[in-house]
């Protein structure tokens, strides 16, 4: 599981900036708001599916409130999720 949670905080963190510094400016600078609409879309599923496996290894590891909540909120800081998977589980490898 926690090799899966890392793989999708990847793909959110990306989503994310992909979203912030690729579909925004687009939709902003170049009237193309399209992109918006899909980057957006799938950073919002990854984001789901992000914070429920967090809620789901809370439980199964027994993290403290501490650790979800800033596992939690490392999902809407740019970056965030690299740190968390950098700082949390650079030495897991299951």
């Amino acid at each position: 599981m926690i090799r899966f949670f890392k793989i999708i905080a990847t793909l959110e963190g990306v989503s994310l900036l992909a979203l912030l510094f690729i579909a925004m400016p687009l939709k902003y600078f170049y009237d193309m708001p399209e992109y918006v609409r899909t980057v957006g879309m799938a950073h919002g599923l990854l984001f789901i599916a992000y914070i429920v496996l967090a809620t789901l290894m809370k439980s199964e590891l027994n993290w403290p409130w501490k650790k979800y909540f800033i596992i939690c909120i490392a999902s809407v800081i740019p970056f965030g999720t690299f740190y968390i998977e950098a700082k949390y589980f650079k030495t897991r490898t299951n």
